[in-house]
């Protein structure tokens, strides 16, 4: 019956490799809109609130940021990794178990974490932030932890089947609604309480929660919706039928833990360490440091809001171009592992790290060379401006980082080694919280931007080792690190170069989008100069092969 069925739907089978280039593709396209939105949202309300609102909804955010990675950080990670292994050995019905044992989990850690949040706001601004203001912003995004929870295992089920599209258009769609309700609400709020930040922050906010609402809603109809024989009948050809052995709920449960635990605690350590720095942010700022004078709540809340709404959201950007291929290639060497293809697992892990650093260093060290006209493309306040651009060239090194400790954490993760990345980010806080607490005092807010970078550059030294030690990772450092890497100096110099010598002619956004698409062109011809890109690079991406077929024509790529 079970060879039957797989006849039945062999015809309609979905291809691993090509859903994991599809997949690639379609989170990429949803993150760069993500951000974008994300832009379109700060941006206005940035130019016409000012920092000092931004500040209190990126404080409460920050909150809300460390609950979200507790609950949901691990748990889609482990639902994939063993959906992908169930459906690696034909466990058909063991994954529709996995599935509910997650939902249920899922939901009693959503409630609990809604509820402390919403109880927790008042003492947490209080005691922990020093500007009770803040509160309201907390109490408002609160339901919005209980929804993303469950969008989360769906999410992972999903993610198990390299099937992204509904984990893109489900963030889409809280993107969207923090865009369009989060702005509307905000101006309600200041028509109806002008001058008053805190609560126009809070009406703000009421986006998020709604969007967050929609997209669980949108997530269970498209659960209801799958077929799911579609993404099975390649493995049940392999494995000879299906095998209908189910693993008690109780072992699922152990395992779902055992994987998601280590992954949880590594990812909510950073959002925590954020937590912390925050804190010492705004309550060192209100103290007074060596070389700056104390300054009051709102001036400190100012302060912390030009930083994180303008040089942070910068420095956010280069990673969404990484984190679709982190995600998606968890599932696919779980996969080729349990089927024991160690050569397709060392081409994946070489390939995925080298792309991380072709597209991470050319980002973090252009947002260096044009950090101030990049932020006077989206900010209008000349002042806010300044005081971010130094903040930014400190920062952006870091989001190179952040880059290749995204595809390192996914390579141990689906290497079965997730407790790893929790000793690098343990390392990694401890350096971030001791280097804020001891440079902020010295050097104010400039401190944060030096400590963040000292703290990424130490978790992904650790990463390294461990990649390579037990997940075998071959690197090469010529071509893997120091070629790409002087090909984005190269790069970096023709966006100044260019920049420069545009504002002479014609000064504003027009010199700098044409310093980029210099830059851009630069970069691309550089890079296959100094052949730092393979073909099994190329591979890795959507359309690969056409790309290789035409660059090997050019004799511009090797193999």
């Amino acid at each position: 019956m079970a060879q039957g069925k797989h006849d039945m739907n062999k015809k309609g089978a979905k291809d691993s490799t090509k859903l994991f280039f599809s997949g690639v593709l379609v989170l990429t396209v949803a993150n760069l809109l993500v951000k974008v939105i994300g832009l379109l949202f700060k941006i206005p309300m940035s130019n016409k609130f000012g920092d000092t609102m931004m500040g209190y909804y990126n404080s409460a955010y920050m909150i809300y940021t460390v609950f979200y990675m507790v609950s949901t950080a691990g748990l889609p990670v482990a639902v994939s990794i063993m959906i992908s292994e169930s459906r690696a050995k034909g466990k058909l019905r063991q994954i529709k178990r996995i599935f509910w044992v997650t939902v249920g989990l899922f939901f009693v850690i959503g409630f609990v974490g809604m509820a402390i949040l919403f109880f927790g706001a008042e003492p947490y601004s209080i005691n922990g932030l020093k500007a009770e203001p803040t509160k309201y912003c907390i109490m408002v995004i609160a339901p919005m932890l209980f929804f993303i929870c469950i969008s989360s295992s769906i999410r992972g089920y999903f993610q198990g089947f390299q099937q992204m599209v509904p984990t893109a258009v489900s963030e889409l769609i809280e993107s969207f609604c923090k865009l369009a309700v989060g702005i509307v609400m905000a101006m309600y709020a200041a028509d109806r309480y002008p001058g008053q930040h805190h609560i126009i922050a809070a009406y703000a906010a009421v986006g998020l929660t709604v969007g967050a609402g929609l997209s669980m809603l949108y997530l269970v109809i498209a659960k209801l919706l799958f077929k799911q024989s579609r993404y099975t009948a390649e493995f049940l050809e392999k494995c000879g039928g299906e095998n209908t052995s189910v693993d008690p709920s109780s072992k699922l449960l152990k395992r779902l833990v055992m994987i998601a635990l280590p992954i949880t605690i590594s990812s909510s350590v950073m959002s925590l360490a954020n937590l912390v720095d925050s804190v010492l942010v705004q309550r060192i700022l209100q103290q007074g440091g060596v070389f700056f004078d104390a300054m009051g709540q709102e001036q400190a809340t100012q302060v912390y809001g030009n930083y994180t709404t303008k040089a942070v959201s910068m420095f956010n950007l280069p990673p969404v171009l990484i984190y679709p291929i982190s995600c998606s290639i968890i599932p696919l060497i779980s996969a080729a592992r349990e089927q024991g293809d160690k050569d397709r697992v060392r081409t994946i892990l070489s390939s995925s790290l080298r792309v991380a650093v072709i597209i991470g260093a050319p980002c973090a060290l252009g947002l260096v060379a044009l950090a101030k006209p990049i932020l006077s493309l989206f900010f209008t306040n000349a002042v806010e401006v300044d005081m971010a651009t130094p903040l930014l060239r400190i920062l952006a090194p870091s989001s190179f980082f952040v880059c290749m400790l995204a595809v390192m954490t996914a390579i141990l993760q689906s290497s079965k080694k997730e407790r790893l990345p929790l000793v690098a980010m343990l390392c990694g806080v401890v350096v971030k919280i001791a280097a804020s607490f001891i440079l902020i005092r010295i050097i104010g807010m400039t401190g944060t931007p030096i400590s963040t970078f000292v703290c990424y550059l130490t978790i992904c030294t650790i990463d390294l080792h461990f990649c390579r030690k037990y997940a075998g990772l071959r690197v090469d450092f010529i071509r893997d690190f120091v070629r790409p890497i002087l090909c984005a100096a190269v790069c970096a110099a023709a966006a100044f170069g260019s920049h420069t010598l545009f504002s002479a002619i014609h000064p504003g956004r027009v010199a700098t989008f044409g310093a980029i698409f210099i830059a851009a062109v630069v970069y691309l011809v550089v890079i296959f100069l100094f052949r730092a890109i393979t073909r099994d690079d190329i591979l890795l991406i959507p359309k690969g092969e056409k790309l290789c077929r035409v660059l090997e024509k050019l004799k511009l790529l090797r193999a």
